[in-house]
This record gives structure tokens, C-alpha cells and sequence, in this order.
């Protein structure tokens, strides 16, 4: 799908889409330390654009600059304002929306601290895994890359150097025939997927990685909820891959995958090779609640 819009917010003003460049000397571009949330927005029932949980994201956005020694020039109000007046300025009501905090050029090497910038850009997005991925579930495979060990990276920060580790586990898994990736951290245990939190269902146990060593998503979190609400108890453990092999169901989520059923992993096929009754209850809810259709799971910031 393509990326592009009318503008692009930069540093405070709205910059033709052609014109949002950065210099190649830029530090980030190089050494990779730079933080970034990826946010949805849903068209609700008066047709009007809502952000889901931007609090929530622009909080981790925060977050994790912090933990990254990295002072945002702009407050979380201004950037708040700055998601809905990109939306609005790019007249879309369903879109993605990623706030990018980047290091400009001036000193180079490892200790340089530049210049603070941030960018957000907005464009049309679909099913991240595509529609019939979504509908009809995919096939995931375990990869050769293990998740970053607890101490050797800020594991609670979505820092755009990351995200390496994530790309070789995903090009891995596509040139193996998968969809996604299933990564598992250092001791073997399940982690997460590329971009994504997993959840393994047998029976009525269900269980999901602990946040110890994975980004504690947002949309994971929405899933716990949506399941305590439907009467489900869900519990957060380590487990091994072995339990994905025997699992009735399995399902990923992320704001970009939102709820994905997840049929085959490994070559073993999950429950009978169909999106289970609960997960496509989850996805269902999810996928009514960010449209504004479940009143539980407000309040939006509604761009107007």
C-alpha cells in the first residue's frame, strides 16, 4: 500500500509530502536511536475520524525518549494536536499514523547528541497482513533470530534500531514461505512476533508472554481486556513454543495487525486449520470497539 499524502508534519509545520527530507548525515540514520509509535485511526459512526488510544501511545512515544535520553522539543499536547491536524489536513478518516523523534546531522559517532526533530505522517492502511489474513488467519513459523536478551537493549522503549532484529526474523520467515515471524527470547521461551504480541488459547486457559523482555502493547493490552470482559481469565507466563503446536487457537495482535488469527505454525496446524470461535469473537469486538461501536472500550480523540 502506498504512503503517500498531501503533507507531512514536520517540526511544527505542514510540509508537502515531496518536500518531508530529511540531510543523509542525519545521526539516526546512521546509529539508529530515534523512537516511534505506530497509531490508528477508525472512521466512526458520524463519519468522523477517531484515534484509538492515542494517550496510551503518545505516553510510550514519551516514554520512551526518556528512556533513550532523548528531550522532545515539542509537549505532549502539541503532539497530540499535531496527530489530529495532520488527519485533518489530509482530509482521511481511516489511516495510520506514525510520530517518528529523530537525531539531525551536525556531530557525528556514537556519543554526538543532535538536534531533537519530530515528524508525524499519515496515510491509508489496511489489514497489515492483508484482508484475507485477517479474515481467514495466517501461517507463522519460529525464527532463527532470538528477541533481544533483557539487558542488552531498553526492551520497554520502541526505538527504531530495534527493529533489525525484527526485519531478519521477517525476511526469514517470508523467503520460508511464512507470513510472520514467532521470536523467542533468550532462553527459549515465546516472545512475540515481529511487530506483534501473541496469544495461545487450549480449552478455556489462555495465556500470553509476560511483559518482561517484549514491548507491552496496547492492542495486547485491549485483547486482555476484551477477553476479562467476555469471561475469560488470561494468563501471562512464559511458555514454550510447544504449546503453539497443541494450542486450540492462536492469535497475534498490534495496532498494525490489530487481531490476527494465526492457523499453522511451524508446519503444525493450529486447532483445525480455521480461525477458532474465540478468537474471531476478540477480533470482532476489537474491530466494532476502535470504530466506536462498544461503548466500553472509549473514550477516542476524535479528530474534528
Amino acid at each position: 500500500m502506498s504512503v503517500r499524502s498531501d503533507v507531512i508534519w514536520m517540526d511544527g509545520e505542514l510540509v508537502p509530502f515531496d518536500q518531508a527530507k530529511v540531510h543523509v548525515l542525519s545521526h539516526t540514520l546512521h546509529y539508529g536511536l530515534g523512537v516511534f509509535e505506530g497509531i490508528r485511526a477508525y472512521e466512526q459512526p458520524d463519519g468522523r475520524p477517531g484515534i484509538f488510544k492515542l494517550d496510551a501511545h503518545l505516553r510510550r512515544l514519551f516514554d520512551s525518549a526518556k528512556m533513550c535520553q532523548i528531550k522532545l522539543p515539542f509537549s505532549y499536547d502539541q503532539v497530540a494536536d499535531a496527530c489530529m491536524e495532520t488527519i485533518r489536513a489530509n482530509q482521511l478518516t481511516d489511516c495510520y499514523i506514525r510520530p517518528l523523534v529523530y537525531l539531525g546531522s551536525g556531530a557525528m559517532g556514537l556519543g554526538a547528541r543532535n538536534e531533537v526533530h519530530v515528524t508525524i505522517a499519515v496515510w491509508k492502511w489496511g489489514a497489515y497482513m492483508g484482508e484475507d489474513g485477517l479474515k481467514n488467519g495466517i501461517r507463522a513459523g519460529t525464527s532463527s533470530f532470538t528477541r533481544h536478551a533483557i539487558n542488552s537493549n531498553l526492551q520497554r522503549a520502541k526505538v527504531i534500531g530495534h527493529y533489525v532484529n525484527s526485519i531478519m526474523a521477517r525476511y526469514e520467515a517470508n523467503d520460508n514461505g511464512y507470513q510472520e515471524a514467532i521470536m523467542l527470547d533468550q532462553n527459549g521461551y515465546v516472545a512475540e512476533g515481529t511487530g506483534e504480541n501473541l496469544f495461545a488459547l487450549r480449552g478455556r486457559t489462555i495465556k500470553t508472554p509476560s511483559v518482561t523482555n517484549i514491548l507491552g502493547g496496547i492492542t495486547r493490552k485491549t485483547a486482555i481486556q476484551i477477553l476479562n470482559h467476555e469471561g475469560y481469565d488470561v494468563i501471562e507466563t512464559q511458555f514454550g513454543r510447544d504449546l503453539l503446536y497443541v494450542a486450540d487457537e492462536v492469535f497475534m495482535t498490534g495496532t498494525a495487525a490489530e487481531v490476527t488469527p494465526i492457523v499453522e505454525v511451524d508446519r503444525r496446524v493450529v486447532g483445525d486449520g480455521t480461525p477458532g470461535a474465540i478468537t474471531q469473537r476478540v477480533q470482532d469486538i476489537y474491530l466494532s470497539g476502535v470504530r466506536g461501536k462498544v461503548d466500553w472500550m472509549k473514550p477516542f480523540i476524535t479528530a474534528v
